[in-house]
């Protein structure tokens, strides 16, 4: 790897190497989320309204069953950030080579799981009639890419670990392209509705895993993926779990209480579903800004804890809570106050945008406080401390949701009371989450100083 492709995070100034990291890693969600952002777009204005909520509708059930082996990529990250701190090169190549096995079995799990459970999900959501049958279309379409999904993933974790996020962020340009040309093709021409634009996805994804697998291939040692190599290694299969797997686990769970919200939406008609599909994908763009802080402080922080530089870790800690909370809130507000110019962009039927106006207020306008609990999460698994971020977000924002659509929406049964949860358990957990980093760092810095 050139030095243009890599960051020392060890020594020097923290806050321009972090921007450096963060930014391609923006860019790139923001492609990665454009695929069905396109998806949206296109049926919004080229189909009909159920075919609008049939993709859009779908974000939810996606990441419930993708978000644990995403968060045992984040895994991958840590262990691999902390092996280069340790300049232990023997550790880098056995790490590589359990995330490359690690990438092609989830992709199969994943692929059989989705297919197999489409249907059933959706009817257990309650989704509306006259979208289901689209949406389960989608669905297992969509899922038949999760192999190339995953390897892509996989793979830009593996970099990410050593601050390389801008070739990722080129094979999303690349990927991304192929995916609109697809989308209007399929959609346009061949008027294929909800399996053209599924269909587009799929190939972005293969086109994203195969560039992903060349590039991993010529790395300089002991950087390069060896295929014939590729087994699980148990040290660093074990370390790659224990952290991932709580990481993993709290994105399912969050997903998980998230689909009751979802249902819930279900219960307002197609007009809600199909106006809550727009404004997410506006929050899912928002909320790559965070999360591109939240892995720039999970490798800062494994590599500094790697190499014994505590006292930077606290330093990155501070860095990428201020960094995340300006950017992410001058985008949310920007967003949120045009309400109208932005979902205007994926429909034009009124009752639609009706709904994303009303979400995009009560959700995206706060959506910077979850800023509170993603860095302090993922600094403290940085420090190997995975599973106490997991509890707390499980319990301030997965049960707080779950009480609030089930014993508090009831009551009012009002839209938008059903939005007000979000920037309330965002408050909860972020107070909780702060309080746990402080306790333990604290008692990290007793260790190192004794």
């Amino acid at each position: 790897m050139s030095a243009a492709n890599t960051i020392d995070m060890t020594h020097g100034p923290i806050m321009g190497k972090m921007m450096k990291f963060a930014l391609p890693l923006i860019a790139g969600g923001v492609l990665q989320q454009s695929f069905n952002a396109v998806d949206v777009a296109v049926v919004g204005h080229y189909s009909t309204a159920q075919a609008l909520g049939a993709v859009g509708g779908n974000t939810m059930v996606i990441s419930i069953l993708i978000n644990l082996f995403l968060g045992v990529s984040m895994g991958v990250n840590v262990v691999l950030a902390n092996y280069i701190g340790r300049r232990d090169e023997s550790g880098i190549g056995r790490s590589i080579s359990t995330a490359a096995a690690l990438a092609l079995v989830s992709g199969i799990i994943l692929m059989v799981a989705g297919v197999c459970f489409a249907r059933p999900i959706l009817e257990a959501m309650g989704s509306p009639e006259d979208v289901i049958e689209l949406a389960t279309l989608y669905l297992e379409i969509f899922f038949l890419g999760m192999p190339f999904m995953m390897i892509y993933n996989f793979g830009a974790a593996i970099m990410r670990s050593r601050g390389d996020t801008r070739r990722p962020f080129c094979i999303l340009v690349v990927s991304g392209v192929v995916n609109t040309l697809l989308n209007l093709l399929l959609v346009i021409e061949f008027d294929m509705s909800v399996a053209g634009v599924a269909i587009a996805t799929v190939v972005a994804n293969a086109v994203n895993a195969a560039l992903m697998v060349r590039l991993l291939r010529r790395e300089p040692e002991p950087y390069r993926l060896h295929l014939r190599h590729m087994r699980f290694h148990k040290t660093e299969l074990r370390k790659i779990l224990n952290i991932g797997i709580p990481a993993g686990l709290q994105g399912m769970v969050f997903s998980f209480a998230n689909i009751f919200i979802q249902t819930a939406v279900n219960g307002y008609g197609s007009g809600a579903v199909a106006g809550a599909a727009v404004a997410v994908n506006y929050e899912f763009y928002c909320y790559f800004i965070i999360s591109a802080f939240a892995q720039a402080a999970v490798a800062f922080t494994g590599q500094n804890y790697g190499a014994g530089l505590f006292k930077r870790c606290q330093r990155i800690f501070i860095i990428s809570m201020v960094l995340s909370v300006i950017s992410s809130g001058v985008c949310n507000v920007l967003i949120a106050t045009c309400s109208d110019t932005f979902a205007g962009i994926f429909s034009k039927d009124a009752n639609v945008l009706s709904y994303a106006a009303v979400r995009l207020e009560y959700v995206l306008m706060f959506q910077w406080v979850a800023c509170s609990y993603e860095i302090a999460g993922a600094v403290l698994r940085g420090l190997g401390y995975s599973m106490t971020p997991t509890v707390i977000t499980l319990a301030g924002t997965c049960v707080l949701r779950l009480v609030w659509v089930y014993a508090v929406n009831p009551v009012f049964n009002s839209f938008d009371v059903l939005m007000t949860v979000y920037p309330l358990s965002w408050v909860l957990t972020g107070a909780v989450m702060v309080g746990a980093y402080v306790i333990i760092t604290r008692r990290i810095r007793r260790k190192v100083t004794a």
